[in-house]
């Protein structure tokens, strides 16, 4: 029985090493910065002394060359960095401006967050000019263009058009640069947008716009954003209005007009690389056209040159940057290799080479998620899932070849030899039960598809676990999702994606030759893309789907990155050493998925964080002996229509990175989007036990909002003036709104749940959005405390005279969106409080504020700056 793979086919991959040791470097260069004649004279002197040792120890002189590509990717990370210094746009911030660029990347029209039509464009802005004069300037910009109703009468002549690539423009916007959000945990959005050449967002009314004569962009873009159009054109006449939007997305990367339920199911299921084009898309096209023309008998030089031209072609009409050609140039270099007689079984070899000449081209790609989940997916393939198939499955694919050949069972090993006896026997037995006249060609073909069917199953799965254990640090760290769907999803979803593009691409290109032609394959598609979607929401829709997990702990992370080293290494080694790998890594993912870290908590202290969440408020507060509260969860107005989730995408993060995995209670304000727009998400990502109101008024908004509650089994729990209970350790006083409130149809800002937190001798006062009339109020009780997080944003609807007079505190903090349209804080809310000698913190400057009260001593800290 063969244990292990021989030897002689675990061929060396220096070039992985290689990469491996770049990939260091670039981790090095951006984290220690030295002159970069440091950095060649180091690389210098370590190539010198891998050439002095080469003949006398050739281990030393491997490791000594393998010490200067860390020194050559020190210094290309900072080289790079010096090269692509973005521009200094900081004097345009949050100003009215006029630009005049091009547009780089075809505009779309949707529905905006106010319900009003919206269109979104990438511009190539050439120079800006403000009342201080033009600037000239080479800088991408995410234009947002605002439509009236009357531009948007149906079949009216005012109907906008989208812009396209190449248009000259000129517009009036209000500008300014993109800005993460100051919590720990917080997505870099600046640097995500920089990734994509996008490095100011400008906001403006349609009627701003001019468009100017001339074309401005490369022939080569115009090329490629006509094709785009013509087909999804075309794609848009042979599908449904549903299914065309899916269908772009999987074949030519559009993800636009996807809905974010649809997104949300496709990535609680970890199918969602069926709607990114990726590996799997170059993979299928590559595998039909290999196969077509292998089929043809075009030769293989002829094969593996349509084969490169093709696959280019289509990851240059995608226009999807590093992803789509990190899993291109692996395809060219595997058929490069294939091509040369090369050993094809050393996958990781053709990794490595793709992954050094990426990290040459830029190396701080090694800091961007999908590039290293991409990777790590190669990785898990290439290293430890094709290895294993080469000892078990393979070889049946092999036996199961030749059936009816007498020779080809010698050149087997005895066990493969008698598998196929039993499989001919067996084949013998169920041709009396098959009718007509080849009974046994008949029951042999439907062994072996069988048997092929099977494999191919098994491979499936194999590739889909392995890939989900790898995945599971990356995808807590960066999703904080454990989706453990993902075996059943990818069992149905790939081998339907398999059936798809080649139908959905055949379907697109008979189309411009004739739509009766496009129907047949335009069918199966839909048939398939039918399979796809229903399954997904079908495992989507299951509350097991939505394994959210906090940030894992650094011990936590070392052993699964160790655990993963093992199972790569230990792949082609003995039986049992690969399969103790295996179970290492499974370990691992367990540990990740199951096991939440422990809270990052301050036993003792009460603590309260304003959370930077622009314009609205969010709250964190923990109690001395460890119980949580969020008060509100920020949002944005209409944030229905919108991509992006206040709760999902900043609360919930930061509460993740604090080992947060449930809540003890959440509690809303008053029932304004900028304070209860994102605890729908948090109450669904964090299950809490008690959900507190002070007003119930009536409205969608809040009857959803139970409705969340209700599916998480949190108790509903109203609070009135003159409540008080003890939170964990914590006095907790309600001061509004009075026991006989009345809750208007609308809701308003002295609606406000208004709660005192007290510790030992310390107390912090939480006054929502209470203005002038509860504050009046509130100033005849005794509100005295040590902490007051202002009400209404700094509004000068708030922070009267008499109630700061009340309260006396010695800090404040301010939640406030960043240069805000509203012009918040009012000076002389701000005045008013430096002439009391409140020290005072504003979550649009300094993000988050975490004070803690401990008995009779209370500190402020900034969690984002340590």
């Amino acid at each position: 029985m063969a244990s292990a793979i021989p030897s002689e086919s675990r061929p060396r991959q220096p070039l992985f090493w290689a990469a491996l040791a770049f990939a260091s470097g670039a981790l090095m260069g951006a984290n220690a910065w030295r002159p970069a004649a440091w950095w060649l004279l180091a690389t210098g002197v370590l190539l010198a002394a891998a050439g002095y040792f080469v003949r006398r120890r050739s281990r030393a002189a491997g490791a000594l060359a393998l010490g200067s590509f860390v020194m050559l990717g020190a210094l290309q990370v900072q080289l790079g960095d010096a090269a692509n210094y973005p521009p200094d746009l900081t004097q345009f911030n949050g100003r009215e401006a006029t630009a005049t660029g091009h547009v780089v990347r075809d505009g779309i029209l949707r529905e905006g967050p106010f319900g009003n039509l919206q269109q979104s464009v990438d511009v190539e802005v050439e120079e800006i000019s403000d009342g201080n004069g033009v600037t000239k300037l080479d800088a991408g910009m995410r234009l947002a263009l605002y439509y009236a109703e009357d531009d948007e009468a149906a079949g009216g002549s005012r109907v906008p058009q989208p812009l396209i690539y190449g248009q000259r423009l000129r517009v009036a916007a209000k500008l300014r640069i993109p800005r993460n959000y100051g919590n720990p945990g917080a997505m870099d959005i600046r640097g995500y947008l920089a990734r994509q050449g996008i490095l100011v967002m400008g906001s403006a009314k349609a009627e701003n716009l001019e468009l100017l004569p001339g074309f401005a962009g490369s022939r080569m873009g115009e090329w490629r954003a006509r094709a785009r159009r013509s087909l999804l054109s075309r794609m848009k006449a042979l599908w449904t209005e549903q299914d065309a939007p899916l269908l772009a997305a999987m074949l030519i990367g559009e993800r636009a007009l996807i809905a974010r339920e649809t997104k949300l199911n496709f990535q609680r299921t970890g199918a969602y690389h069926i709607l990114v084009v990726s590996g799997l898309n170059v993979g299928i096209l590559a595998f039909v056209l290999f196969w077509t023309m292998r089929r043809l008998r075009t030769g293989e030089v002829v094969t593996t040159v349509v084969t490169v031209l093709v696959t280019g072609g289509y990851a240059w009409l995608t226009d999807l940057g590093p992803p789509i050609l990190r899993a291109t140039l692996m395809l060219w270099i595997f058929l490069a290799v294939r091509l040369l007689y090369r050993d094809t079984r050393n996958t990781l070899n053709a990794v490595g080479a793709a992954a050094l000449v990426l990290l040459a081209i830029d190396p701080r790609a090694l800091f961007d998620p999908s590039f290293q989940m991409t990777f790590l997916c190669v990785l898990a393939i290439a290293g430890i899932a094709l290895p294993w198939m080469e000892r078990s499955s393979q070889p049946f694919r092999r036996a199961l070849s030749h059936i009816d050949s007498r020779e080809y069972d010698v050149r087997l090993e005895p066990r493969l030899a008698q598998f196929r006896l039993d499989l001919r026997m067996v084949a013998g037995r169920l041709a009396r039960m098959v009718p007509g006249q080849r009974k046994e060609g008949i029951a042999k073909a439907l062994l072996v598809g069988s048997g092929r069917a099977a494999l191919g199953l098994y491979e499936v799965l194999l590739v889909s676990v392995l890939m989900q254990v790898s995945l599971v640090l990356p995808m807590a760290v960066y999703a904080h999702r454990a989706a453990i769907l993902t075996v059943p999803a990818n069992a149905i979803v790939v081998p339907l994606t398999g059936v798809l593009m080649p139908a959905a691409f055949l379907a697109t290109a008979l189309s411009y030759v004739s739509t009766m032609l496009a129907a047949l394959p335009a069918a199966i598609a839909k048939l398939a893309l039918d399979g796809i979607t229903g399954s997904v929401a079908l495992l989507g829709g299951l509350r097991a789907a939505d394994m959210r997990v906090a940030t894992p702990s650094l011990v936590a992370g070392i052993a699964a990155c160790a655990a993963f080293a093992i199972a790569l290494l230990s792949a082609r080694r003995q039986r049992v050493v690969a399969l103790a790998g295996i179970a290492a890594l499974l370990a691992s993912a367990v540990w990740i998925a199951l096991v939440p870290p422990r809270p990052e908590l301050r036993p003792g202290a009460l603590e309260v964080t304003a959370l930077d969440v622009g314009e609205g408020d969010a709250i964190f507060v923990v109690s001395p002996e460890g119980k949580t509260l969020l008060l509100d969860a920020g949002g944005l107005l209409g944030q229905s229509r919108s991509g992006f989730d206040l709760g999902e995408d900043v609360v919930s993060p930061f509460l993740w990175s604090r080992g947060i995995t449930r809540l003890d209670a959440v509690a809303v304000s008053h029932a304004h989007a900028d304070h209860m727009g994102g605890m729908r998400a948090v109450i669904a990502n964090f299950r809490p036990r008690e959900l507190w109101l002070g007003t119930i008024p009536p409205g969608t908004p809040m009857r959803e909002l139970l409705q969340e509650a209700a599916a998480a089994k949190s108790t509903i729990r109203k609070l009135v003036a003159g409540d008080e209970f003890t939170f964990g350790g914590a006095q907790v006083t309600v001061l509004s709104p009075p026991p006989d409130w009345k809750v208007g149809r609308r809701a308003h800002n002295n609606d406000s749940l208004v709660l005192k937190l007290s510790h030992g001798g310390r107390s912090a006062l939480l006054a929502g959005d209470a203005e002038k009339k509860i504050e009046r109020m509130l100033a005849e009780k005794p509100v005295r405390a040590d902490l007051l997080k202002v009400a209404h944003h700094g509004s000068a609807t708030s922070t009267q005279p008499e109630f700061l007079g009340a309260v006396r505190p010695s800090f404040a903090v301010i939640s406030v969106g960043s240069r805000n349209r509203y012009g918040y804080p009012n000076m002389r809310v701000l005045t008013q409080l430096e002439q009391a000698k409140v020290k005072t913190f504003r979550t649009d400057t300094v993000g988050a504020v975490t004070f803690y009260l401990n008995g009779e001593e209370m500190a402020a800290t900034l969690p984002n700056r340590r």
